[in-house]
């Protein structure tokens, strides 16, 4: 359903919450407010703009920086009082020169054995992330870009892939260690994503590395 911006129910300051996630990859960029002026802005100009509660002024993203966010989708919450963009961003989000603002964990916050062993085993992540591109590419949600791939079938995937690979070594001649990976995150999933289309599995990629490493110790 198309909302229009009359309809969005901004609090009693002028303002609603904003969370601004990759177009791509649905990474958490960053979490901004906009009031009705800054929405507008961004709508007619397809770049974000937010209002700075701190200086009480509107603010362009990159405006000096030059890591401007194109807004692809704007998406209003069930009750109208927030909202997520998807962007495609031009270069890091955060002012510290991360990809995301959310690059620390709470101190205090206690994952479980099984939990914190499985969130930095890159094999469980893979595994899951290889799961749920399976059940996007089976359900096909409306408004999911990895429905939007399959939907749009092999050449855009492929071309998506080469996108990616290229982007990936443009950023391996930064020094930029956060920037590469993010850059490596983004061709891992095309990948993967070109796998479920495929029908080939991470079992099959693992064996193919074992039987290269077994003949490789053999020489």
């Amino acid at each position: 359903m198309k909302v229009p911006i009359e309809q969005i129910k901004f609090d009693e300051r002028g303002l609603v919450p904003v969370v601004v996630q990759d177009f791509n990859t649905r990474q958490v960029l960053t979490v901004a407010y906009m009031n009705a002026e800054s929405l507008s802005r961004t709508v007619e100009t397809k770049e974000t703009w937010f209002f700075s509660r701190s200086r009480a002024s509107l603010w362009h993203k990159g405006e000096t920086s030059g890591h401007t966010q194109r807004v692809t989708d704007i998406l209003v919450d069930c009750d109208s009082d927030a909202l997520t963009i998807l962007v495609e961003p031009n270069g890091p989000a955060c002012h510290t020169g991360k990809q995301t603002c959310f690059h620390h964990e709470l101190k205090e916050a206690e994952l479980s054995e099984e939990t914190a062993g499985r969130a930095s085993d890159p094999g469980a992540v893979l595994s899951e992330l290889y799961a749920l591109i399976e059940t996007r590419k089976r359900e096909r949600p409306a408004g999911s870009y990895t429905t939007y791939l399959f939907d749009q079938g092999l050449d855009k995937i492929l071309k998506k892939v080469g996108e990616e690979s290229s982007e990936t070594i443009i950023a391996a001649k930064n020094k930029d260690a956060s920037l590469l990976a993010g850059e490596v995150s983004d061709l891992l999933y095309h990948l993967l994503v070109l796998m479920v289309e495929r029908g080939v599995t991470l079992e099959q990629v693992c064996a193919e590395l074992r039987r290269r490493r077994r003949e490789g110790n053999a020489e």
